[in-house]
């Protein structure tokens, strides 16, 4: 019998990337199933009953979900972070847990360029802004959307510095990047700092007012990461003792009513839309139909994020 690869998003992906995983999943031999713009959390324990695999977008892949999928294999989050999936379950259920790194990360890194020229230039309100060729912009995590952000940021002559623990300092310096020794040291040195790291135990609530007070004056933070990464409330703390600090961010963070205080010195996004684009939404889903395909037939784990 054919293996189940059921395509359960609450935001459905563009038509163009439904018809690219289906022939996909269909050419590798499996069945293929669609659940899309469901508005009720039981039709998607009813749908993944017997899915052998199941492709996400946002969507919430928890215990209960996971239980209820006695087939289930894998589990593909088409795009990087994957916070979304409840990998301890899917740990203890035997289902191999991925994402798709790298699909989404150039429109992640464009970005951050789109709103760090809105924020150079006042929001375009008509007044003088500043340019970002000379400036100097440190890429907080240098993975794939860090190497994308610093090749975009190379093209607007920008002074980039990078600093990321897990990735060889020689390996950053060969793109032409200034690699820093530590993140005290990345915070020093540039006027604008972008954010790449994940949400984990560690990271979670690390960018606060301590660091960010090492920035120089007319600093820029930039965040398309998550707002679970950020002290929320210390940073308002520190916007109201540095009237030159500027936050931008692709997702509100839960006090954004008390941003308002700082008119023209915040902007954030009505929803995450680092990869909102037509190409991340096709290349992410096609990428987790390969994987998925690659999984059954030749038992490609590559991508798997639960140990």
């Amino acid at each position: 019998m054919a293996k189940k690869v059921l395509v359960a998003t609450e935001k459905p992906f563009a038509k163009v990337a439904v018809d690219q995983i289906k022939e996909i999943v269909e050419k590798g031999g499996c069945e293929f199933a669609l659940l899309e713009k469901y508005t009720d959390n039981a039709q998607l324990l009813d749908a993944v009953k017997d899915a052998n695999a199941i492709i996400v977008r946002s969507d919430k892949v928890t215990k209960e979900v996971v239980e209820a999928a006695k087939n289930l294999e894998i589990v593909v989050r088409a795009g990087a972070g994957f916070d979304n999936l409840d990998l301890d379950a899917c740990t203890a259920h035997n289902v191999c847990a991925e994402n798709t790194p790298g699909q989404n990360a150039n429109a992640v890194a464009e970005l951050v360029f789109g709103m760090a020229v809105m924020m150079a230039r006042n929001g375009f309100n008509g007044t003088s802004g500043v340019e970002l060729m000379g400036k100097k912009l440190g890429i907080h995590a240098y993975g794939n959307v860090g190497r994308n952000v610093a090749r975009i940021a190379k093209g607007f002559g920008m002074e980039v510095y990078a600093f990321d623990q897990y990735v060889d300092a020689a390996k950053i310096e060969a793109d032409g990047v200034k690699a820093v020794k530590s993140v005290e040291d990345l915070y020093k040195t540039c006027q604008y700092v972008s954010l790449h790291i994940p949400a984990t135990a560690e990271t979670k609530g690390s960018i606060n007012a301590k660091l960010l007070g090492l920035m120089p004056k007319n600093a820029v933070l930039i965040n398309t990461a998550r707002k679970e990464v950020i002290d929320e409330a210390g940073i308002v703390a520190f916007m109201k003792e540095r009237a030159d600090f500027k936050y931008i961010a692709d997702v509100a963070p839960d006090n954004k009513d008390a941003f308002a205080e700082f008119d023209g010195r915040y902007f954030f996004t009505p929803k995450k839309m680092g990869a909102q684009t037509q190409e991340a939404n096709i290349n992410a889903g096609v990428a987790a139909a390969h994987q998925i395909v690659n999984f059954f037939t030749n038992g490609d784990q590559k991508f798997r994020l639960n140990k």
